[in-house]
């Protein structure tokens, strides 16, 4: 297992930690979203999922992936 912190613009309430930690859990990935800090720890199988395809789960959902 990978964990990596994703710096993410654009999350500011309840409704954007579901939806980001959500999208991640349906591409198999566990999301732990901190608004404070603005990031999302994300912890996946580097064998099933990339960065990439991390990244763009997030961005699907209307957020700025820096």
């Amino acid at each position: 297992m990978q964990t990596v912190t994703i710096k993410v613009e654009g999350m500011s309430c309840g409704h954007c930690v579901k939806a980001v930690e959500g999208a991640l859990e349906k591409i198999g990935a566990k999301g732990k979203v901190n608004l404070n800090e603005k990031t999302v720890q994300v912890e996946y199988d580097e064998h099933k999922l990339t960065l990439e395809a991390i990244k763009e789960a997030i961005e699907d959902q209307g957020y700025d992936v820096l």
